[in-house]
């Protein structure tokens, strides 16, 4: 049988509707971060503990990273990219676990979230900016551009999602190679690059993620 890299493994069926090892997986990470956010932050105090040190830290940089991106407070838009960054860097390197495939590796993910990107351009960007001013932005530099302008959304939002599922799948897909041919620790190097490759693609979906909201807001522009 000829090995599909598009290819969905189907557990089970909520009806009509099939679900995939992928969904299964999605719901799985989701919850898990839920939890742990539930338990990371349900005794934060004013006096810092070590855990609260580390999160404030890290949202602090996330943040910083957005209005760095932005140039406007970056408090709005802190949960939808935080939690697309939190999500992603998750789900890249929940690929190491044995027997879990990061559900980025499947295209569905991917399609997904640069959906969700895609909406919150718009959503955004008409908040921000009204809906006539914002519309408008499509006539700029000359009207005639028009077609060219929409077209550049749907093909941006492609490429977002095809090169978040190549560099992941790719990666995945070599290590499972090395894994066949030449045994269990052989390829532990490789597992650190896979490492280091699914946080750098979490970060730069979300940049990327940012740099489009910040197109949508007007905010680039300035």
């Amino acid at each position: 049988m000829n090995y599909s890299p598009l290819a969905t493994t189907v557990l089970f069926h909520a009806g009509m509707v099939p679900i995939s090892r992928t969904v299964v997986t999605t719901w799985a990470l989701m919850a898990a971060l839920a939890l742990a956010c539930r338990i990371a932050t349900r005794r934060f105090e004013i006096n810092l503990n070590a855990l609260q040190a580390v999160i404030e830290t890290l949202v602090g940089e996330i943040e910083n990273q957005i209005g760095a991106t932005l140039n406007r407070d970056p408090r709005p838009f802190l949960p939808l990219l935080g939690t697309l960054f939190i999500f992603l860097l998750t789900a890249n390197l929940s690929g190491v676990l044995p027997g879990v495939k990061a559900p980025t590796a499947a295209i569905e993910t991917p399609a997904a979230l640069s959906a969700v990107v895609f909406l919150s351009v718009h959503y955004y960007g008409v908040q921000v900016q009204g809906l006539g001013r914002y519309l408008k932005g499509y006539l700029k530099p000359n009207p005639l551009l028009l077609p060219l302008n929409v077209l550049g959304e749907f093909t941006r939002s492609f490429s977002l999602a095809m090169r978040l599922f190549g560099n992941v799948m790719s990666d995945e897909l070599v290590l499972a190679i090395i894994f066949a041919l030449s045994g269990l620790f052989v390829p532990i190097p490789f597992m650190a690059f896979g490492i280091l490759v699914g946080i750098v693609q979490a970060y730069i979906f979300s940049v990327l993620a940012a740099v489009y909201i910040g197109g949508g807001i007007g905010a680039l522009e300035k």
